[in-house]
């Protein structure tokens, strides 16, 4: 048996089409209710309701379970959310592997970040053995995910086999309201503003690829880079306007008017309750020139390849305009 936490989200879901896919029997939480994006396949899979902080059941979705695919977890880079994040991302992954390693699993495959990695000097790449650095500068994010790390770490050492994969920005289709997907809605509406920033951006497919030949390996005791590509953020919101048929950004921001607008972004959010466009954050991290080594992974996994970012957005693109058309023919 297999189990899944996060099944529910963007990468989990994901991975549980291709799983399904292997025919293997497959278990995974859920706390309210199963998305759309996965109700066609939801028969083919054991649902137990709860989350990685309800120890009782995590415990009973844990039974006679022999792989865990650790995919929970909040991204977010609201002050507001500080508490979710750290008790998620850090209180549960220290759940999921004290219980994994009650119940003797044999293996853990751990969705870190590359948030969790350290911070490289200008021009460096960031790989695997980039050393973390305590600063103001890290996210509360990053902080949740590389604590999380350390209980992956700490199982590890108390002899749970487990890898950990460190993404970079994923994208895919179809959950349009989180992460990658506000991306592409801010191509369709036309976003004018662009910063110089760079960094790491991968296909949801790979990552799931990753995880379950990872899985599969003898592989343990090891972090990986998954990263497809190094892309100037210009250039990937230039690649979705096109594929959308939209404008592309025009207008650079450069740091001093960032500090305004995020400022601003905060205010409007405390007056209307809406979610912020821009924080703190992600205003200074949409300027950083951040790049990612991918070696160790396509070492290790000699004949995966990753997708070609232009091929992702191009799939993300004709699945949002066929959302699109769906949502006005209505």
């Amino acid at each position: 048996m297999i189990l899944v936490t996060g099944g529910t989200g963007f990468l989990g879901s994901h991975l549980l089409r291709k799983l399904v896919k292997t025919g293997v029997p497959v278990r995974a939480l859920y706390r309210r209710e199963i998305p759309e994006q996965i109700k066609d396949i939801a028969d083919k899979i054991t649902w137990v309701k709860g989350d990685v902080l309800d120890v009782c059941a995590l415990e009973e979705a844990m039974e006679g379970v022999e792989k865990v695919y650790h995919c929970a977890g909040v991204v977010s880079f609201r002050p507001e959310a500080r508490e979710q994040i750290m008790k998620v991302n850090i209180d549960g992954t220290a759940n999921v592997v004290n219980l994994a390693l009650d119940a003797g699993v044999k293996k853990l495959v751990h969705v870190s970040s590359v948030a969790a990695l350290g911070r490289a000097k200008t021009g460096q790449m960031i790989d695997e053995n980039t050393e973390w650095q305590d600063s103001h500068h890290n996210s509360q994010y990053a902080v949740s995910k590389y604590r999380a790390e350390m209980e992956v770490w700490r199982g590890i050492a108390e002899g749970l086999p487990a890898a950990i994969v460190n993404p970079s920005i994923i994208l895919g289709p179809d959950y349009w309201e989180d992460g990658s997907g506000l991306l592409i809605k801010n191509a369709w509406k036309e976003f004018p503003y662009y910063t110089e920033g760079v960094t790491g951006f991968t296909d949801v497919e790979d990552v799931a690829e990753v995880m379950i030949r990872l899985m599969e390996s003898n592989v343990s005791g090891q972090r990986f880079v998954i990263s497809a590509d190094n892309w100037r953020y210009v250039d990937l919101f230039t690649e979705m306007a096109i594929q959308l048929g939209k404008k592309p950004p025009h207008k650079l921001v450069k740091p001093w008017q960032a500090e305004i607008v995020w400022r601003i972004e905060t205010l409007k959010s405390k007056i209307t309750g809406k979610k912020a466009v821009l924080t703190k954050e992600t205003a200074h991290t949409a300027q950083l020139k951040v790049y990612y080594n991918n070696q160790k992974i396509k070492a290790a996994l000699p004949d995966f390849t990753f997708t070609p970012l232009k091929e992702t957005v191009a799939r993300m693109s004709k699945a949002y305009l066929k959302k699109m058309q769906s949502s006005s023919q209505q």
